[in-house]
């Protein structure tokens, strides 16, 4: 009789439990209601019916000026680097040759090793007698021992690992890896070498390639400052924005609410951990915080380019899934091939996913043809974006600046990555050679500089200036309104100092022409 279903015949028995669900019930309907209010689009939407950006208030000199800061801190970023320290550490060997055995084992012993040095390669170069003499495949015999700070030895795999390597019969030299370790458990390796399947070798050289101990140093401090200035930046993006209904907001500001976390996430406030703990835990999740920022940044091109000329509700099957299906493939097909190489690597020290020919060109396929299709599409939104939005004044404005700051910025990375390894930016060999082939600390602090300078100025343009004055009540009337098609003409038909000159004469021509008529 005290139950749910008796509250009408027998008020005065009304369970308080069932009050206090009914209670509950109705605050989550009130808050789904105003969460849905403020992510929900006016049916009306209208270009400028946005809170305001610092972008529309910003004269000619100005935007040279956001710039030439933009430059003078990226410019910083390098010279920095340049005055650091080499990024790898290189101690070669040559040993002396054992004509009498088909199988020619190899004693070598690494430099001492700490935290800092965070991972250790094995190289060797071999020269042959005649260069187009052989053509095909060898084999090693590869044994690692660790060596603890007592000097007693540890076995660090006990096994004996087989690995595959390809001669190229058209050069007298060709480098391979031997070993690469992700992360030290020791402070020396001692690893024995053989050779199979080899043709007349006139020399071997051995080379070991470390981090930087100081360069290490140097990246710890400069992720720390980023995750600091990010963290910063996002504080003050999200309080200029605390007076606006998100709703609001333009399709701008939403992303760069999203980016700039994920930016925090890129700058990796867990890298020390690295440093602290043996582990590839911290590796790998460096890695995903990095694909995962870089994927949102193309998923960001994507919905700007395409939802800035959409306006009005964006439903998600239409306006979202296309672009998340391309972005997300990308994104899974890099994260998968880093998992996979870690956890190979972790079994087999040896492994070179360069030799797993079968899985290995199958990932890289795909992962280019998905990526044409991200290029294509990208193409194609900009292109009608900016052929039916060039006569719009405010949204002409987005579209010119996101899209001069955005070639800027992938200009700059495809010079890196081409003074960084030139024509091998093609070659199968690239991911796993990728941490060997830094030279200095510069092509490594440009990277990180660029992006989180590029989400800095981005978020400074897209911010509502301190004297911004928007009131929610005056957006639906046209009378005040920015769409004002007279307001456009004065403004962006002329330079930006003359706005108030002639605003002042239109008005004072408008209250002669009615004061004429009265």
């Amino acid at each position: 009789m005290s139950g749910c279903g008796m509250e009408a015949d027998y008020p005065a028995f009304e369970n308080p439990l069932c009050g206090e669900l009914k209670h509950i019930c109705k605050r989550i309907k009130e808050t789904y209601k105003e969460i849905k209010e403020d992510l929900t689009p006016y049916k009306d939407d209208r270009y400028y019916r946005l809170a305001p950006m610092r972008l529309y208030t910003l004269s000619k000199r100005h935007f040279v000026l956001v710039f030439v800061v933009f430059f003078i801190c990226f410019g910083l970023t390098v010279l920095i680097g340049i005055a650091g320290p080499n990024v790898i550490d290189s101690i070669q060997e040559t040993p002396q040759l054992n004509n009498g055995s088909k199988i020619r084992p190899f004693n070598l012993s690494s430099p001492p090793l700490s935290t800092y040095n965070q991972q250790l390669w094995l190289t060797c170069v071999v020269q042959l007698d005649q260069p187009f003499g052989f053509k095909g495949n060898f084999y090693m015999l590869v044994t690692i021992h660790g060596v603890t700070e007592n000097a007693s030895v540890k076995y660090f795999n006990k096994e004996i690992h087989n690995g595959t390597r390809m001669l190229n019969h058209a050069q007298q030299y060709t480098e391979f890896i031997v070993v690469h370790l992700g992360y030290l458990n020791y402070t020396r390796y001692e690893i024995t070498v053989a050779f199979e399947n080899l043709p007349q070798i006139k020399s071997y050289r051995f080379t070991w390639k470390t981090y930087n101990a100081a360069f290490s140093q140097v990246e710890i401090w400069f992720r720390f400052v980023f995750v600091v200035l990010t963290f910063i930046v996002t504080c003050l993006f999200a309080h200029s924005l605390r007076k606006f209904s998100m709703r609001d907001w333009g399709i701008e500001q939403k992303w760069m609410s999203i980016l700039l976390p994920l930016l925090l996430l890129y700058n990796d406030p867990f890298f020390p951990l690295s440093f602290l703990i043996n582990s590839w835990f911290p590796g790998m999740l460096d890695g995903l915080f990095q694909s995962l920022f870089l994927c949102a940044l193309l998923l960001f091109w994507l919905c700007v380019y395409h939802g800035i000329r959409v306006q009005g509700e964006r439903r998600c099957i239409t306006f979202y899934f296309p672009k998340l299906l391309i972005v997300g493939l990308l994104w899974l097909a890099s994260v998968t091939f880093g998992i996979w190489q870690i956890v190979t690597e972790l079994h087999d020290p040896t492994y070179q996913y360069g030799i797993d020919t079968n899985n290995f060109q199958g990932m890289k396929i795909f992962f280019v043809v998905v990526a044409a299709v991200y290029i294509l599409y990208l193409l194609f939104l900009i292109i009608r974006a900016c052929s039916e939005l060039r006569h719009m004044p405010y949204v002409d404005l987005r579209l010119k600046f996101l899209t001069a700051l955005t070639f800027v910025v992938l200009v700059i990375s495809i010079v890196i990555l081409y003074l960084r390894f030139g024509a091998q930016v093609v070659h199968d060999n690239f991911v796993i050679e990728l941490s060997t082939h830094y030279h200095n600390s510069a092509e490594f602090l440009s990277f990180y500089g660029l992006l989180n300078f590029y989400l800095y100025t981005l978020a400074f343009v897209y911010s509502p200036s301190k004297n911004a004055l928007y009131e929610s009540q005056l957006k639906d009337n046209p009378a005040f309104s920015m769409l004002n098609d007279s307001d456009d003409d004065v403004i962006y038909g002329s330079d930006y100092e003359e706005m108030p000159l002639q605003n002042g004469q239109a008005i004072r021509a408008k209250f002669k022409e009615e004061s004429d008529s009265d």
